[in-house]
């Protein structure tokens, strides 16, 4: 099967009708073509995926057995997890991984993805940073039949693979967990809807559930974070905690929000569980760390990771193929431990 052709500076003389003397000396800026013909030149080039020839010419026609990782960092539990998936499914067919971070910046963000591009990955895996809202950058991969898929954190409106978890069944279903052990005020520790469907969708499961089972959604025990931090989570946990009438669950949209509720009422002689439960969300490591041990939700990382690298391996192997970009969703569970239990 013919390999997909590079973009090369014939291309981009022949899309502008220009000569190809001039597209050359315009990629490097040359003083005697004008700004506007440079600006014409590089925004086409960049949408047709052009790469400089010094690189092209080393790789055309090479695949280069390598799969691009991008996320926004290395040193959360859950995305850690989410690479070993991706590298043990992607090592068993011989492919390497490129991993690199956003540090939840949408500049680091096109930037990396254009240095993935430029790298001639065979397959791309993203998972999006908190402040990208125009999904853009990654046109030049599919403008190049290069799989993509989002994982995790996902664009609603771009047309590739997902790979989710159902955000709102399971935070419906953290929430109900604590209706049932007695709970009648839960309060809810989230991000802000700047960051993205992930925490909305679980945002709104926990409406959903009170709304089921009667009990009223409050605002004033809605947190929405500015930064996902634990300090911010603390500052939140604080001041749902010194409420005149505090609430007697807390659903975190992450563990470490959850933790700093537990932190929150100790300080406060609040006990955890017997005047407050709280239950958080990922089963990271530090709620099994954490005394009272944290009740969470279980969110499969590394099969999340390696259902995605799969997904790339199946795309490069099949190029041509033409199937339904469909959302998969990975099943969830309730995880009880000592800070969730009816005493």
């Amino acid at each position: 099967m013919e390999e997909n052709k590079d973009v090369t500076i014939y291309d981009l003389a022949e899309k502008l009708k220009l000569a190809t003397s001039t597209i050359s000396r315009a990629l490097k800026d040359h003083p005697t073509i004008s700004s506007k013909t440079i600006k014409k030149v590089k925004k086409m080039a960049e949408e047709m995926g052009y790469v400089p020839n010094t690189l092209a010419a080393g790789l055309r026609g090479n695949k280069t057995n390598t799969i691009g990782v991008l996320i926004p960092t290395v040193t959360q539990p859950f995305l850690s997890s989410l690479i070993s998936g991706i590298e043990i499914a992607a090592r068993k067919s011989g492919y390497n991984v490129i991993i690199m971070q956003s540090h939840d910046s949408y500049e680091e963000e096109v930037s990396m993805a254009k240095s993935l591009y430029s790298s001639r990955v065979s397959g791309i895996i993203c998972s999006l940073g908190m402040k990208t809202v125009d999904t853009t950058h990654f046109q030049q991969f599919v403008n190049n039949n290069i799989p993509i898929v989002f994982v995790d954190r996902v664009p609603k409106d771009f047309n590739t693979f997902r790979v989710i978890i159902d955000n709102h069944a399971a935070a419906y279903k953290a929430t109900v967990h604590l209706i049932e052990q007695g709970c009648k005020r839960i309060a809810h520790i989230t991000a802000g809807s700047e960051f993205g469907n992930l925490y909305n969708e679980r945002k709104r499961g926990y409406i959903d559930a009170l709304t089921k089972y009667n009990l009223p959604v409050e605002k004033e025990l809605i947190a929405d974070l500015k930064t996902v931090t634990y300090n911010e989570a603390l500052k939140a946990s604080d001041k749902l905690l010194d409420l005149k009438n505090r609430p007697d669950g807390l659903f975190a949209s992450g563990d470490i929000m959850a933790v700093s509720a537990i932190q929150s009422a100790k300080k406060r002689g609040i006990r955890v569980p017997e005047d407050l439960k709280v239950i958080g969300f990922n089963n990271d490591p530090i709620s099994e760390i954490i005394d009272p041990n944290l009740s969470t939700i279980t969110h499969p990382a590394a099969k999340m990771g390696q259902m995605s690298a799969e997904i790339i391996l199946k795309s490069i192997k099949f190029p041509n193929k033409d199937e339904v970009k469909e959302i998969t969703f990975l099943n969830t569970e309730v995880l009880v431990r000592e800070s969730s239990k009816k005493i």
